[in-house]
């Protein structure tokens, strides 16, 4: 299934996709008000909206809803740094040392915006974009091994894990640089976990204004998406809603000779077989 959160006169929703139109949750308001909730509600839930996409009542035009970001302010939102092998490479000559570990940071969640949504680069002067395969925690997962990873998944969604690069260098979290405001566009759905039979064998790319910067697959992953929820759940319990971004591949402007950060007008689309689309336009902010 496909899961959005939409605006509809100010109004959040919830829906559930069926072909080009969107079959609002409303009936189920009372017991599942939040995506978060439907997510902490698993397979009860699940079953609930099968029934009622099934019956298709009070659908709305797709193309004509505005997206949200499909998932609500997540208690965590992690991210890895350098995970394919063309990407450290690129990272290698821009004088980055390979981790010798999983690398992660934070995203604060309050950077998470819509699908669609602008990006406002803020005072960054090196914005950049990366496209990555976001995947949601369904059953909390603490201690997991990576046979018992694919139980604690709910769901898939794309990433573009915008970075304003000049801040990611002031602290070496990254944390900051990660994090502004409306640099971590979602969705533009939540694709549950049934509908994809393996998230390592998935083409993702990224276009900045019809160009295709970035494409690769993540079975080029160096740290799998098992490896990492077992990693991550050694240390801190992963929660219901938790997001998690898988590194992205090689291409990003920070590593075109010259570099190419994004400006103002430019369209950057990010995109993965299976999964979704997401489409964001950078604008300037007059205020800084």
């Amino acid at each position: 299934m496909r899961l959005v959160r939409f605006d509809d006169a100010g109004k959040t929703r919830l829906g559930v996709v069926r072909d080009s139109e969107i079959i609002p949750l409303d009936t189920l308001e009372a017991r599942y008000p939040t995506m978060l909730s439907i997510v902490a509600g698993g397979g009860d839930a699940l079953r609930e909206i099968a029934v009622i996409r099934d019956a298709g009542a009070d659908a709305l035009p797709l193309d004509q809803a505005t997206l949200l970001a499909p998932i609500e302010r997540p208690g965590k939102y992690l991210a890895i740094g350098m995970n394919y092998r063309k990407h450290i490479e690129e990272a290698k000559k821009l004088g980055v040392d390979t981790p010798k570990n999983q690398f992660w940071f934070n995203k604060q969640t309050s950077c998470i915006t819509g699908p669609f949504a602008d990006t406002d680069p803020g005072v960054s002067a090196a914005l950049d974009y990366e496209v990555e395969l976001g995947v949601v925690i369904g059953k909390p997962a603490k201690g997991a091994s990576r046979d018992q990873a694919r139980d604690h998944v709910f769901g898939y969604l794309v990433c573009n894990d915008v970075s304003a690069r000049d801040w990611q260098q002031h602290s070496p979290t990254f944390t900051v640089g990660k994090s502004f405001d409306t640099h971590g566009p979602i969705g533009p759905w939540i694709v549950t976990a049934d509908e994809i039979a393996d998230p390592h064998t998935l083409r993702l790319r990224c276009y900045v204004n019809g160009e295709l910067r970035q494409d690769g697959n993540t079975d080029q992953l160096v740290y799998d998406i098992w490896d990492q929820i077992s990693y991550l759940s050694t240390a801190f319990t992963l929660e219901s809603g938790d997001l998690i971004a898988t590194g992205t591949p090689n291409g990003v402007g920070a590593a075109m000779s010259p570099p190419s950060f994004l400006q103002p007008g430019d369209v950057v689309r990010c995109e993965i077989d299976g999964v979704g689309v997401i489409e964001n336009r950078v604008v300037a902010n007059a205020a800084h």
